[in-house]
């Protein structure tokens, strides 16, 4: 279910990709639900590579969408407090957008580890970037610096991948060349990841039947 959501947004992106469309998925990709930024930033910067975009813009749009969704996961955190954020991490909802008590405490831990500049590094570590923002909330981070280093971060992260897809215009001719053989890999990729969806649902499942 979750992969063919993020199969359908994907689609459509691909067929709506401008400056807007990548501030709405990276504000998603950057609250509490696991949409990759992976597949935001490199399309719009290889759109720029051909005149469509502008690079530049896209890495903005690109920041100003992952801070209205840490925003959201700040104040959302701020407001319920950390009881509740950890009852609602271990409903089955959360279970499944990959979001569990240990993940909330992980980012919680992290915070406290490295402090307010955790929501600089955070935003660079896999599985940390999307919830980062809820241990800044839940410990009432000021907003200015929690601005600061959210919007650091996330640009720092955009500029990684958008010179990525803008690099990648460059080498279309190879891309066509071995097209097939990169759409194998694709596939295997995405099956990997649907299947680590799946163990992750059902060892939540099991879990909770203990």
């Amino acid at each position: 279910m979750l992969a063919d959501f993020f199969q359908a947004v994907a689609d459509w992106y691909m067929g709506h990709i401008n400056y807007g469309t990548v501030v709405l998925l990276m504000a998603i990709e950057s609250s509490f639900i696991p949409f990759p930024s992976e597949i935001i930033i490199p399309p719009a910067a290889w759109k720029a590579a051909q005149g469509d975009m502008n690079v530049f813009l896209v890495v903005l749009a690109g920041s100003a969408g992952a801070l209205i969704g840490a925003l959201f996961n700040y104040y959302f955190a701020l407001l319920l407090g950390r009881p509740l954020i950890y009852r609602l991490a271990n409903t089955r909802l959360a279970h499944l957008l990959l979001i569990t008590p240990e993940n909330v405490a992980k980012a919680e831990a992290y915070f406290l580890k490295f402090g307010n500049s955790s929501t600089f590094i955070g935003r660079l570590v896999p599985a940390v970037r999307q919830l980062i923002s809820i241990p800044a909330g839940l410990s009432r981070m000021q907003m200015p610096a929690f601005v600061l280093y959210t919007v650091l971060g996330s640009t720092l992260w955009n500029i990684i991948l958008a010179a990525l897809g803008y690099s990648l215009y460059s080498q279309k001719e190879l891309l066509h060349k071995y097209y097939a053989e990169i759409s194998w890999v694709l596939l295997v990729l995405g099956i990997l990841f649907i299947a680590y969806i799946t163990v992750r649902i059902v060892r939540s499942a099991n879990n909770r039947s203990r």
